[in-house]
């Protein structure tokens, strides 16, 4: 208790200090209001949106909702919205209702097997898929129920039928995995239709199509062996849907079928980009998406009959959501690395953007905000590569500052403008270091190509993309070469623990989150099967699969340890069953038995990430401290 009040009383003391400045602060970032759509009014005038703020030592949440004219005028707070936007949870005609219920059809506690030993803790597994993200499997699973639309339970029906699946997905499916037919006649549903050791090692979900009246289910997806997801009908009735096509591959190219005359139809195919979201526009002869390009994600639209695709924005920001078309404008959510969501209105044909809130205005004006510069670094093999630098607001370039490499996870994941409340470029900018966070090979918005340039080579070009960044903003006389740091989270915190043993003494410091340390434990503990057989090649006990050899010996930071010489920070959520706890431990054990400095910041109570605000206000606390301390 006594340390907790610590650090609570030097984290107030740090933010009062740096509010004095007019900077961003931890704090300041927790106050921040949160905004997420919910969607468009059914009459078309109006953007209905939610906001979340928090009091972090309080510990309290509160939520609000609000209506705002989309053609002017001010938000009006509301408290119900149920009447005003569209259900897709209820049929066209309004008389049923699709539910989301846990059904329990698996023995898996002590209590299932011995009912007379109630008070027994023990889980018992015959087969893989036993935990996922930070959730051990019960026997439970998501089904759809469908009910009448009266609050009545008499005439459920499990569309599911009693199968051991999950619909809505796990763990981050939501209405998105489910849809009325126009005439709702059909229920379409999102499933991956595996158990145990087919569920852990496949990515092979499927669109099934249940029939109403007659109850029965077909796929209509059979035979396409990635993710298929998104099914979206348009206003003519045509489906679309997003799809993968090679299965295990969680990160492979997402394309937007169209589905006619029972014809399956790749809008995307031939376009070297992936596809994020996606909204059928009003008239149903276009769709709206958007997708990663250059370090941004953008907004495009593709005519559905000659597959034109066309970019409707561009600029330094991002189009992170997408709510609905109204006229001729769609509604957005937009980012950037100085700002967190707002929504937008984009004009069609133009692309511009008309700012329709701005729920933190009142501390965006109080503070300076970082200047934020795309650079373009030549790597090793001659390609082009592109970095977000954030600069400390105030930026004297006469001056000196310490200098840190961000590392984004994934690997696959987009670096772009995002705005994040834990890995927020911002913040870190804001207590005085410079940021450089490079588009390293395995990002999309640069090609395919260089999308899947990181699978199978983790320690490979990639760690020279890293080292390019950092040397060439190096070469820059306000650079402190004798301070650089590296810090990532996932795949950004393996970068991290890999770099330390190849660094060749450029950096002074490391924070590694929840980074892959021992790819062979990494193997025998991650739930996702499928992730390390398709980026590692498969498992380490195959000596006659090269990818795989390769992989664990050349590509393992456990294999270098013996080359570490430089503090290191390891952060490690308790319920992070992607990358366990194993991971982090074996890492700092490694260091510490090596004399180097080193600390172990432990959340047990956290998955992959730190979502507690008062967990939070310590992460950032204890990632500055260990700064300050050896940079």
């Amino acid at each position: 208790m006594k340390l907790y009040t610590f650090i609570l009383s030097a984290f107030l003391f740090i933010t009062i200090t740096q509010a004095q400045q007019n900077m961003m602060t931890p704090e300041l970032l927790w106050k921040l209001k949160r905004l997420s759509p919910i969607g468009i009014t059914k009459d078309g005038k109006n953007v209905i949106y939610s906001t979340t703020e928090y009091k972090v030592v309080e510990g309290e949440k509160i939520s609000k909702k609000f209506s705002l004219p989309i053609n002017g005028g001010s938000s009006t707070e509301i408290q119900d919205f149920s009447n005003l936007i569209f259900d897709k949870s209820i049929s066209p005609d309004g008389t049923r209702k699709i539910d989301i219920q846990k059904v329990k059809l698996d023995k898996v506690s002590g209590s299932d097997y011995y009912p007379q030993l109630q008070n027994s803790d023990v889980k018992i597994y015959d087969d893989l898929h036993y935990r996922h993200w930070d959730t051990w499997m019960d026997g439970s699973y998501n089904h759809l129920i469908l009910n009448l639309n009266n609050g009545s339970e008499v005439a459920g029906i499990d569309l599911l039928k009693d199968e051991p699946f999950h619909s809505p997905q796990m763990p981050f499916g939501s209405d998105e995995d489910f849809t009325w037919s126009p005439d709702g006649s059909k229920i379409l549903y999102v499933a991956k239709k595996k158990k145990g050791k087919e569920y852990a090692t496949s990515t092979n979900t499927d669109i099934y199509e249940y029939d109403v009246k007659s109850g029965k289910t077909k796929n209509l997806t059979d035979g396409m062996m990635g993710y298929d997801t998104h099914p979206e009908f348009s206003s003519k009735g045509i489906l679309a849907f997003t799809s993968m096509a090679r299965d295990g591959y969680e990160a492979d190219k997402n394309d937007l079928i169209m589905v006619q005359n029972n014809e399956k139809i790749n809008l995307t195919e031939s376009w070297d980009g992936t596809v994020n979201a996606f909204k059928w526009a009003d008239n149903g002869e276009k769709i709206y998406f958007n997708a990663p390009i250059g370090g941004t994600i953008q907004l495009f639209e593709i005519e559905i009959k000659s597959k034109k695709i066309k970019q409707i924005t561009d600029g330094e920001f991002d189009i992170a959501g997408l709510v609905g078309q109204t006229k001729d404008a769609f509604i957005v959510t937009r980012t950037d690395i100085n700002h967190a969501a707002d929504l937008f209105s984009v004009d069609l044909k133009s692309g511009k953007l008309k700012q329709l809130t701005d729920v933190n205005q009142d501390i965006y004006s109080k503070i300076k905000l970082s200047k934020v510069e795309k650079r373009i670094t030549k790597t090793t093999d001659n390609k082009d590569m592109v970095s977000w630098v954030v600069y400390p607001p105030d930026f004297d370039p006469a001056k000196k500052y310490p200098t840190l490499l961000y590392c984004q996870g994934g690997p696959q994941s987009a670096l772009t403008q995002f705005y994040s409340y834990r890995w927020n470029l911002q913040l870190i900018a804001a207590n005085g270091y410079i940021v450089i966070a490079p588009n390293r090979r395995g990002m999309p918005g640069h090609g395919v190509e260089w999308n899947e340039k990181i699978s199978k080579d983790w320690g490979g070009q990639v760690m020279d993309d890293y080292l390019s960044a950092i040397d060439d903003i190096s070469r820059e006389s306000y650079v402190d070469k004798e301070r650089l740091g590296a810090v990532g989270a996932s795949y950004g915190g393996y970068s991290v623990l890999y770099l330390a043993g190849i660094h060749n003494k450029r950096f002074k410091s490391f924070i590694s989150h929840n980074g892959v340390f021992d790819l062979k434990s990494m193997y025998g503990t991650t739930e996702e099967v499928w992730f390390p057989n398709w980026d590692a090649g498969g498992a380490y006990w195959e000596k006659d699969n090269k990818d795989a050899v390769k992989t664990y010996e050349k590509f393992d930071p456990s294999n270098m340890v013996k080359n570490w010489d430089t503090p290191i920070l390891i952060f490690q959520g308790g319920k992070d069953y992607r990358v366990p706890i194993g991971q982090g431990q074996e890492a700092f054990q490694a260091a510490q038995l090596q004399g180097i400095k080193s600390r172990f910041i432990y959340f047990p109570d956290e998955n992959h990430w730190v979502l507690q605000p008062q967990n939070s206000v310590i992460w950032h606390t204890e990632f500055f401290r260990w700064l300050k301390e050896t940079l």
